[in-house]
């Protein structure tokens, strides 16, 4: 049993700007895994941090927590426009993945907002709760290989030359394509990878940042190239390089360490940041460690 001063330990670690950012994200992940409200109490006072990667990871924590006491910080955070956008967007995909309907007032005030990253997601999480509430008499999907909870339900279909059809067609909805995607990265193997990795070349901002983000959970290195040349692309936006860089961590071929060492002192701070992060990452991935949330063993490793 994990007791509140451990709990305070960890989360005292979190909110040290003093730490290293990869200790900082071990710690979060730490918390993530223990839950509870100690936990959701430490990873909400983070949120008056000045770093924008530290802040969006804080809330796709909290999101996929899954706890409605996180509610009320994720409601504030989508609110503030002193956040910048890509730590706003998260929270507003947090509150969708949540699963409570009774943000939906509260989203659908958003589906408009200037930002567009910000009103995209806001949309996709209406639609992802009128989908939970649509199949709500439906006896539960079984979870897929990956445990994360998703912005959208993958889609049933399963030929993946018709799923790539589907999530590179621009004029369908965005919610669809999404379902594409998360099929795909479900469907796994070459053919699924290549056929995400092209949506790194179409769509918004917020659709190529969520092919980064499933590429990295599919951890195939037929994307490596693709990742690499959106990683290196100044003119791409931050928040789609920066998940091509954790994407990249969690791939960790060696291509991947040469791409991510590029771009350690990348003037966008998100991005340079997300390489330091994501070679803590590569390096958990191929090293003896039993976890990445470590934040507990870290506590208690003789000094």
């Amino acid at each position: 049993m994990v007791t509140e001063q451990e709990v305070e330990a960890i989360g005292r670690m979190l909110v040290d700007a003093r730490q290293p950012l990869q200790a900082r994200f071990r710690a979060l992940f730490t918390l993530r895994g223990l839950g509870g409200p100690g936990a959701i109490a430490w990873i909400s006072r983070a949120f008056g941090d000045d770093s924008a990667l530290l802040k969006h990871e804080l809330a796709y924590c909290l999101g996929q927590m899954q706890d409605s006491r996180a509610i009320p910080v994720l409601v504030d955070v989508l609110r503030d426009a002193r956040q910048e956008p890509m730590v706003r967007h998260e929270a507003g995909e947090a509150l969708g993945a949540i699963g409570n309907p009774e943000v939906l007032d509260v989203l659908k005030q958003y589906c408009t907002d200037p930002v567009i990253e910000v009103a995209e997601t806001c949309q996709l999480a209406v639609r992802r709760l009128e989908w939970l509430q649509e199949h709500s008499r439906e006896p539960a999907v079984a979870a897929g290989p990956y445990l994360s909870v998703d912005p959208a339900p993958p889609a049933e279909e399963r030929d993946v030359g018709r799923l790539r059809e589907v999530l590179l067609d621009e004029a369908r909805p965005l919610f669809e394509r999404y379902r594409a995607m998360f099929a795909l990265r479900d469907a796994g193997g070459e053919e699924a990878a290549l056929a995400l990795a092209e949506g790194l070349r179409c769509g918004s901002a917020l659709f190529r940042h969520e092919i980064g983000y499933v590429l990295g959970q599919l951890q195939h290195e037929a994307a490596v190239p693709q990742l690499a040349a959106t990683l290196a692309q100044r003119a791409e936006s931050p928040m789609v390089r920066h998940e091509c860089a954790e994407a990249l961590g969690a791939i960790a071929r060696p291509a991947c360490l040469a791409a991510l060492r590029a771009h350690a002192a990348d003037p966008e701070r998100v991005v340079r940041e997300s390489c330091e992060v994501a070679l803590d990452m590569y390096e958990y991935e191929t090293g003896p460690a039993f976890q990445y949330a470590d934040g507990l063993e870290q506590l208690h490793a003789p000094s």
